[in-house]
């Protein structure tokens, strides 16, 4: 297991434990992260698992391939440090990630 804190706008913190290999999306919708939509159920059609991942865990993982980061570019509330969750699997890396969910998802 690999412990990731979701942090909401109001600076709330969830921890949750995520198993390797699955997506951080499937974790944080098991653990009914708010801000967390994934309205699509991972199929990276909506978005609405975007969050925002803390350094040094962004530059840990694989980057955003380019159909993320074509998504990614339709999206609102964008940052440099941006994520779609349903895209990035759970790995070691990821141990003690900081993720914060953006203002809103639409």
């Amino acid at each position: 297991m690999v412990k990731l804190t979701f942090i909401n706008q109001s600076g709330e913190r969830q921890d949750i434990d995520a198993t390797i290999g699955e997506s951080v999306m499937e974790a944080a919708v098991r653990n009914k992260v708010d801000g967390i939509e994934a309205a699509c159920g991972g199929s990276m059609a909506c978005g609405t698992c975007h969050a925002y991942v803390a350094e040094p865990w962004y530059s840990a993982v694989e980057p955003p391939a380019s159909d993320e980061a074509d998504m990614l570019e339709f999206g609102i509330h964008i940052q440099p440090n941006s994520r779609l969750c349903c895209q990035m699997q759970v790995v070691d890396a990821l141990e003690g990630a900081e993720i914060t969910t953006p203002v809103s998802q639409t």
